[in-house]
């Protein structure tokens, strides 16, 4: 899965939630494939010596890692989301598959932790507040206050974000 991130290769991920006595679709949300970065994913152990497929190691995604606007629901509660609303969510997506696969981890776990805060309006302070976090994600990164403003800079240019002035910002 490292492999297929870095190098572009992985497909959109659907997760389904269903009634399982009915066989009804309660819930199905779209993470276009651009939107999964290497924080979002964590290893498996091998599978044992008695297992078929020996020494596989797979992976857990970890939706609570991908920010809540790269969730595009297509059904909430049994109902289906209208076309336009989908293709509008994607479309504000979009931007982020023109960052390389690597800087693309750094911006969506900005994005992340910036939905994290809880509202629309926030300021730069509040974001160092969780320069932790960003540290535990990206531990070989020595600077990180820079790197998020790096990052508020790119949301900004790909418009997922929009810069009020005196550290203010509003997320879109």
């Amino acid at each position: 899965m490292r492999a297929a991130i870095l190098n572009d290769q992985r497909p959109n991920l659907f997760a389904l939630h269903y009634e399982r006595e009915f066989w009804r679709v309660r819930n199905l949300i779209l993470v276009p494939r651009f939107a999964v970065s290497l924080s979002a994913v964590r290893r498996r152990n091998p599978l044992s010596a008695d297992a078929e497929r020996t020494g596989w190691v797979g992976c857990d995604i970890l939706l609570e890692r991908i920010p809540a606007n790269a969730r595009i629901p297509l059904i909430i509660d049994g109902v289906p989301s209208g076309p336009g609303f989908v293709r509008e969510q994607y479309g504000r997506l979009r931007p982020l598959q023109e960052i390389g696969a690597e800087e693309r981890g750094w911006t969506l776990d900005v994005l992340s932790v910036l939905r994290s805060l809880g509202r629309h309006e926030f300021l730069l302070e509040e974001v160092y507040l969780l320069e932790g976090e960003l540290a535990r994600l990206h531990p070989r990164n020595r600077r990180i206050r820079a790197k998020i403003r790096q990052q508020l800079q790119i949301l900004r240019d790909k418009g997922l974000l929009r810069f009020l002035g005196r550290g203010r910002y509003r997320l879109l």
